[in-house]
């Protein structure tokens, strides 16, 4: 359900609970090594004897593959994230350590207190599974199925995992001045709904290995394992069962497949036997008469469920929720169970992160508007905002003529289309307004009731924006964060502070590097307003055709060529009687055509800068052309190693494609990469035929 644009990889999937290390709380011996600083442009990684023009990705970065490794405690290694994110992560933590122990104001003591909390792993042991235990006697109280709306409302209450269901308010997509409430499906564990019904060899083998995990976990909650196994076929039963009602993730990149308005009482004969009403009163949420189904065939498939289900299963499911979401906040032997499973086996990571990490980053989801005031003070200055006003102009001004000269477009779209880039909102760095977290109550010596106070506040936050004015200067990253996003209903762009650093931003370096890299990021956040989602909503954020007919006809055959093209890529190899796994083109068609569009007029934007300056395209700096350093620069940002397992897992759910393929899917598909390379017609990066959107 999620509409937001972003640019960057995901590096876990959805569903996949971090681990932790089980290790004291780290005394200053102990503390983390600062890491190694990232170049924009690594003359070191280029493999010379690769040739460009046949793999630019292995010529780009085939010497930095060899030499880097997958650390230990990840599933992937990119270059400019992952690098750029331990270093954040690192600044981050300095300052979080430093208010834990030295707090300097009460917004301080507020968050060194969360961090705290979650590294007093004595704590944790000694307190076991007691957190959990008012949520484990309400689920254990369950005696009829017809009563799961008050259960589920009494765990909402309380801050708990509710599972089944995603309920929130949104932007009404037909009128983005509304914000409405919004349900749509939810309930599993699995990274993808393909995990549960998708009759392969490799399938059948996770699902046997996953219920010997959930077994394992009921078995240390201190059931026998014969409850133990039958809980957790209960467990895989339920989950089945929603998986099959669930709508797929590519048919859900089309709004109009996500948008059905019901009234709640038209809403409730979707599923009666699951009582609403009574859900909804729990929640506290304001009242409402209408609301968007996203998915209704997957209530439907609910009510059955509750009609066939007996209360024993709903039980061992909520139970294993309960136990699931808290595992990387319980003791050693909890944690250690659940990174085998969704660490190892699923993901193919060797270590769970250490614990700083882990820490830091829960204490970033929970406080990030807090710890990012103080974040962006020290990391961000005041010039380099300023810079990125210039870069975000220059695209601007790009994508404009990118869009006079589109031989595809009539004038009449284009005006819209001109229109609609005039109306995108600029959000740089960090939010004009912090947002205020004194109702979040935070206790030094109580890590899981942190978590549970956290979901309440975030949800009570949330809940309250119905029936309100839109708040245009909202963000949806903490400062920190190394990522980008465009937000179709908003019509803005958002780049977070913790991406505009170096590999991706530099003042140092030339106007070539620097458009490769946060140059593309720009263009690439603006051209998903007009891919295949985001041309769906006008510059005011209304789901609302303003291509005409004809134009739409030639732009979805242009999508098409993008779809088909990206299909044909391989994710992962086939070996040992396992198939190889290609992309889907049609989950990835949003984020290959803003790469593509990104691409084309970051370097239109390059053009205009090194002509103000003086300067040529042809100059050569450190035996590059700046054409070549532009491309250079642009694909060293996706040099990457993963796991076989987290390959296979992101072309079945994440929607951008892997490096190799961000990189040569979109150069293969520009004309003025064959140029600088002087590649001839007819090479892998210069094919006869190639796909152009924007």
């Amino acid at each position: 359900m999620n509409r937001f644009c972003h640019l960057s990889l995901l590096l876990l999937a959805t569903g996949t609970v971090l681990a932790q290390t089980p290790a004291p709380s780290p005394s200053p011996d102990a503390a983390p090594t600062p890491p190694i600083a990232v170049k924009s442009f690594d003359l070191s990684a280029i493999d010379k004897t690769a040739d460009p023009c046949t793999d630019f990705y292995q010529y780009a970065c085939g010497n930095w593959l060899k030499s880097n490794p997958i650390p230990a405690d990840q599933t992937r290694w990119v270059r400019s994230f992952s690098l750029l994110q331990e270093r954040n992560r690192y600044l981050l933590w300095q300052e979080l350590d430093a208010a834990a122990t030295h707090p300097a104001n009460p917004l301080e003591k507020q968050y060194g207190d969360y961090f705290a909390a979650c590294m007093n792993t004595g704590l944790v042991e000694q307190k076991g599974l007691a957190p959990l235990e008012p949520a484990l006697k309400r689920i254990a109280a369950l005696n009829d199925a017809h009563q799961l709306a008050v259960l589920v409302g009494e765990l909402a209450t309380q801050g708990d995992p509710t599972a089944l269901f995603r309920f929130s308010v949104e932007q009404d997509d037909k009128d983005s001045s509304k914000q409405i409430a919004g349900i749509g499906q939810g309930g599993l564990s699995l990274p993808d709904r393909d995990y549960y019904i998708v009759d392969s060899k490799r399938f059948q083998e996770i699902r046997k290995q996953y219920v010997e995990h959930v077994t394992r976990m009921f078995t240390l909650a201190g059931d026998t394992p014969e409850l133990a196994a039958k809980e957790a076929a209960s467990v895989l039963e339920i989950e089945t069962a929603l998986a099959k009602a669930s709508t797929s993730r590519t048919d859900l990149r089309q709004p109009e497949n996500r948008y059905h308005i019901y009234t709640v009482a038209d809403f409730q004969k979707l599923a009666p036997d699951f009582d609403f009403t009574v859900y909804f009163k729990a929640v506290k949420v304001g009242h409402f008469d209408t609301l968007n189904v996203a998915t209704p065939a997957f209530f439907k498939a609910l009510n059955s469920l509750v009609a066939t289900e007996p209360a024993d299963a709903w039980k061992s499911y909520f139970r294993w929720h309960t136990l699931h979401a808290a595992a990387a906040d319980l003791p050693k032997a909890y944690f250690d169970e659940n990174f085998t499973f969704f660490g190892k086996t699923l993901a193919g990571q060797k270590e769970p992160p250490p614990r700083w990490k882990q820490c830091t980053s829960m204490t970033d989801r929970a406080l990030g508007e807090a710890v990012g005031q103080d974040w962006v003070k020290k990391n961000f200055p005041p010039a380099a905002k300023a810079s990125m006003d210039k870069l975000v102009a220059a695209l601007e001004k790009s994508l404009g003529d990118d869009i006079k000269t589109l031989p595809w477009m009539s004038d009449d779209t284009k005006k819209a289309a001109e229109e609609k880039l005039a109306m995108i909102r600029n959000k740089i760095g960090y939010p004009e307004k912090w947002r205020d977290y004194s109702r979040l109550t935070v206790q030094r010596d109580d890590l899981i009731g942190n978590t549970h106070r956290s979901a309440i506040f975030e949800r009570n936050w949330e809940l309250d924006h119905l029936g309100k004015p839109v708040d245009e200067k909202e963000w949806n990253m903490t400062p920190p964060t190394v990522n980008a996003y465009y937000d179709p209903s908003f019509n803005d762009i958002n780049f977070p502070a913790g991406i505009l650093q170096p590999p991706f931003f530099d003042f140092t370096i030339d106007p070539a590097v620097n458009f490769g890299g946060i140059g593309v990021v720009i263009g690439h956040e603006m051209t998903h307003g007009f891919d295949d989602e985001g041309s769906k909503y006008d510059g005011k954020g209304n789901l609302r055709e303003w291509q005409t007919v004809e134009d739409r006809k030639k732009f979805v055959e242009r999508t098409d060529c993008e779809a088909a093209e990206y299909s044909g890529f391989e994710a992962a190899p086939a070996h040992d009687g396992i198939p190889a796994q290609n992309l889907n083109g049609k989950l990835t068609l949003g984020e290959n055509t803003a790469d593509n569009g990104g691409l084309r007029i970051a370097y239109m934007a390059l053009l205009d800068t090194l002509a103000a300056q003086g300067k040529s395209i042809d100059d050569e700096i450190d035996g590059y052309t700046e054409a070549q350093r532009y491309f250079l620069g642009f694909a060293q940002v996706w040099c990457q190693n993963q796991t076989e397992q987290v390959a296979r897992q992101m072309a079945l759910t994440d929607p951008h494609s892997p490096g190799r393929w961000r990189v040569n899917g979109t150069v293969q598909n520009f004309d003025q990469f064959g140029k600088a390379f002087g590649c001839t017609a007819g090479k892998a990066m210069v094919p006869v035929n190639s796909c152009r959107v924007w």
